[in-house]
């Protein structure tokens, strides 16, 4: 019996809406990284992009957990001499969520070139309105979902 390798002629790429409100921003993440990379088929091939599309929605009502809004922060570094920057964790989500919940995602992607293709399958919206509709996506439950 040969062992089956899925190939970019015969993946099939389905679109799913996950609802992000009220839910953890890490376990979101991970959620929409395993979708992304596919491992919820069972013809997961780990050298070929077989994941889907992820449209995640409500992300300005994602939550952080504990004490994270006030002690966790982003920092980003230019490379130059005081070129640290940090954001307070309160202040992105207020602003800017869908760029943390999409730091998280490339996050828990494999860091090469497969990894950058698998992020460009994921789209994010503030609010409940999504512009794929077209596409037909199906409602993804979360495991644990409340």
């Amino acid at each position: 019996m040969k062992t089956y390798m899925a190939n970019a002629q015969n993946v099939e790429k389905k679109w799913y809406v996950i609802d992000g409100a009220n839910q953890p921003l890490g376990r979101l993440a991970s959620e929409v990284a395993h979708i992304l990379r596919g491992k919820h088929k069972a013809t997961f091939t780990p050298h070929v992009d077989c994941g889907d599309y992820v449209i995640v929605i409500n992300s300005d009502k994602v939550i952080l957990t504990g004490n994270k809004l006030t002690q966790k922060y982003f920092k980003r570094y230019s490379g130059y001499t005081g070129g640290l920057k940090e954001i307070q964790y309160k202040k992105m989500m207020a602003e800017q969520s869908d760029v943390a919940l999409m730091r998280a995602i490339k996050g828990m992607l494999p860091k090469n070139t497969l990894g950058r293709e698998m992020a460009t399958n994921v789209r994010i919206y503030k609010g409940a309105e999504h512009e794929q509709a077209a596409q037909k996506p199906e409602i993804w439950t979360l495991k644990g979902a409340k």
